[in-house]
């Protein structure tokens, strides 16, 4: 049995996005004391799908009762905000529109009605006069608005969470990739590709685009693999065309909400994104190709069966990727107004999207452990709204782990 000096540190978080720091940041909350490391294979924090999605602080109104999703972003939406405001990060609670255009998205849109009021959050119904109220130049036949939904700086959400852990003693380090896990009786030691060597007891892996290929390099098999799909978004030229938030009735048989519209909190609006398969895990551009990680891809056999099942839906977002005039059109379809010379390229992002070996998206959060290792392994949008509860949740089973394995948490030092 190693002793305690022989440890680098008691939890190792793998990836320095918003849920890997709120899982260390709840792990120096729950155990004050706790030695932890951050190994983050950038420069800097929320360099992927954190700092790259349309910054919303979701409702929760769109996932099932008791699932996952619903509960933590119920939750997380809430005391995101009040995280926002303690530390003066920028934020706005906006409430947003849900918008039918067709007749056959009425029924669906209904079903939304009920859900919010399952989950007990403000939805209102509003004809088309009504909708005009709150976004003069949105047409739809129907709508609800749920107020409880907003836009933040999840980047600089995860600075703070950062600078909390670091001011608790955890260690965050950059520029870290890791390239080995190597699991023992008395817990892990990972590698990085600079030579860094870092023994912990328990490893938590919130890599994100890499998560399944990191549980992969500890012995474990997911069950799973991460399938990106890039989400490509524009940015209007007339923000003013735009109050809020505006969103499509969504298709219950993607885990993607559609082309929406955003207004962020610095008063730009975001229109996307478009949902198309991506070359690379990091793949934020057609020309972007990574032979082995596109190879990682198309043998999986879930990969295959998502493309026969779904081969219309994903030929139309294709079209859409490749022509601003059909991208055009599905934005007018919400916004009449619009035109292509309204919409001005902006970064695009990419969704970890876990798929099971059948060809099932995974829709909820998924978290699996095994011997001194707790896995994220699907935590796609809203995991950043969720983030908070997510990281309380991973730390907690992070905390069991090294118990069991006979850590004992730091005893608190007594005043005076």
């Amino acid at each position: 049995m190693m002793t305690h000096a022989a440890y680098d540190c008691d939890v190792l978080v793998i990836g320095g996005g918003i849920v890997g720091l709120s899982a260390a940041y709840a792990l120096t909350r729950a155990a004050p004391g706790t030695r932890v490391t951050v190994l983050e294979k950038e420069d800097a924090p929320a360099r992927h799908q954190t700092g790259r999605n349309s910054g919303v602080i979701h409702s929760g109104i769109y996932y099932p009762p008791g699932s996952l999703k619903a509960r933590y972003a119920l939750r997380g939406g809430t005391e995101l905000v009040d995280f926002c405001r303690e530390n003066s990060i920028a934020h706005a609670v906006t409430g947003k529109l849900i918008v039918a255009t067709d007749r056959a998205e009425l029924p669906r849109l209904h079903a939304l009605v009920q859900r919010g009021r399952e989950h007990g959050l403000p939805v209102r119904e509003l004809g088309p006069a009504q909708i005009a109220e709150y976004e003069p130049k949105v047409r739809g036949l129907a709508a609800i608005r749920v107020g409880t939904t907003g836009v933040c700086d999840f980047g600089a959400v995860a600075g703070r969470l950062a600078d909390e852990v670091r001011g608790a003693g955890g260690v965050i380090r950059f520029g870290a990739e890791v390239t080995a896990v190597d699991r023992r009786p008395w817990g892990v030691a990972v590698r990085t590709a600079d030579g860094l060597v870092v023994r912990a007891r328990v490893l938590v892996n919130c890599a994100g685009l890499h998560c399944d290929r990191i549980a992969r390099l500890a012995g474990d098999d997911p069950g799973m693999r991460i399938v990106p799909f890039r989400g490509e978004y524009y940015e209007l030229a007339r923000p003013e065309l735009v109050r809020g938030l505006v969103y499509p009735v969504p298709d219950p048989a993607f885990p993607f909400l559609g082309v929406h519209l955003t207004r962020g909190f610095d008063g730009s609006v975001h229109v996307g994104p478009n949902a198309v398969p991506a070359a690379a895990r990091e793949g934020y551009g057609w020309p972007v190709v990574r032979p082995r990680e596109l190879m990682d891809t198309l043998s999986w056999p879930g990969s295959w069966r998502i493309a026969r099942r779904h081969w219309r839906y994903g030929a139309g977002e294709v079209h859409r990727s490749l022509s601003k005039h059909a991208f055009t059109e599905a934005v007018r379809r919400l916004l009449p107004e619009v035109t292509q010379d309204d919409l001005r390229p902006s970064p695009a992002g990419v969704r970890a999207q876990a798929v099971l070996r059948d060809g099932t998206l995974v829709d909820d959060f998924l978290i699996r452990e095994a011997p001194h290792t707790v896995h994220v392994l699907n935590a796609p949008s809203p995991a950043a709204t969720a983030s908070l509860p997510i990281g309380r949740e991973v730390a907690r089973r992070a905390l069991l782990r090294a118990r069991a394995a006979g850590w004992k948490p730091p005893t608190p030092a007594k005043a005076g």
